[in-house]
C-alpha cells in the first residue's frame, strides 16, 4: 500500500511539474510587456541549412499612449531589419521601414503580407521547436526581449 501510495504520488509530482513547466515556457517564450505594450504570439520560421533570410512575426498591443517600434536585434542574425510588403499597381513589393506606428489603444499585427521582421545574414539555421532571442526598441517604452518560438511552416498564429 506504501509503495503504491508512493507512486501515486510522485506520478502526480511529475504530472503537475510538467504542466507549469509547459506553461511557464511557453507564456514566457512569447509574450513580454514593456511599458503599456503587451508583445505576443510572436514567431519565426524553421529554415533551411544556408538560408541566409527569416521572417519574423508577432502582435503588438498598445494600452497607453502611441508608440513606435523603431529598431530590432538578435545575436542570431547580422541584422534585424523592420520591413512592410505593399501592393504598388499590381505588383507585390517588400521594402525596409524606418518604425512601425504603434497606435494609442490599438494593435498592430507584424505578418506575412504586410508588416513583418526581416532577420539577415543568419548566423546558422532556425531549427523547429527552438528559439531565438530578439531584443525589440520603442520610442516611448524602450526595449524589450523576448525569445521567438521558431515554427515549421503552417504552425504560426495569424490574426
Amino acid at each position: 500500500m506504501i509503495k503504491s501510495n508512493q507512486s501515486l504520488v510522485l506520478k502526480m509530482l511529475v504530472s503537475t511539474f510538467g504542466a507549469v513547466f509547459f506553461l511557464v515556457s511557453s507564456v514566457s517564450a512569447q509574450s513580454a510587456k514593456v511599458g503599456g505594450l503587451e508583445i505576443e504570439d510572436a514567431f519565426t520560421r524553421a529554415t533551411a541549412p544556408g538560408q541566409q533570410v527569416a521572417g519574423g512575426f508577432l502582435k503588438i498591443e498598445n494600452k497607453g499612449a502611441a508608440d513606435q517600434l523603431i529598431s530590432a536585434s538578435s545575436p542570431v542574425a547580422g541584422e534585424v531589419q523592420l520591413h512592410e510588403m505593399a501592393m504598388e499597381g499590381n505588383v507585390m513589393k517588400m521594402r525596409q521601414v524606418k518604425d512601425i506606428t504603434v497606435p494609442a489603444n490599438g494593435v498592430v499585427q507584424l505578418k506575412p503580407g504586410g508588416y513583418h521582421l526581416m532577420f539577415l545574414n543568419l548566423k546558422g539555421p532556425f531549427v523547429a521547436d527552438q528559439t531565438v532571442p530578439l531584443k525589440l526598441k520603442f520610442a516611448k517604452a524602450g526595449e524589450v526581449e523576448i525569445k521567438m518560438p521558431v515554427k515549421v511552416m503552417g504552425q504560426g498564429k495569424m490574426h
